[in-house]
């Protein structure tokens, strides 16, 4: 099994409004992934940080193996959030991957 990490920071210029309909969209368009992308076993995404932390979104996924991951990677229903979702709202990107 392979835990995949994924924590975000918004846009600046983001209005309050648009950073919480991206929040919203980015939560729903990826955990509405489950069930149609092969190996991916769960995903939840966090939306609701503390004031102390400094990302505004964390992806907390497990995949049934490493090919699994790289399959969600290049999943098209994977990708069209990721471009049409993610990445025009995200000024920042960081990610762990490790086995449990």
């Amino acid at each position: 099994m392979v835990k995949h990490i994924i924590l975000w920071q918004l846009k600046d210029e983001l209005s309050n409004q648009e950073r919480e309909n991206a929040k919203k969209e980015i939560k729903n368009g990826l955990e509405n992934l489950l069930g149609k992308v092969p190996g991916l076993k769960e995903i939840k995404v966090n939306i609701n940080p503390l004031n102390t932390s400094n990302a505004d979104i964390m992806l907390d996924s497990l995949m049934e193996s490493f090919d699994a991951l790289k399959g969600y990677a290049v999943h098209p229903e994977h990708v069209a959030v990721a471009e049409g979702k993610v990445k025009p709202n995200v000024k920042l990107r960081v990610c762990m991957d490790y086995e449990i």
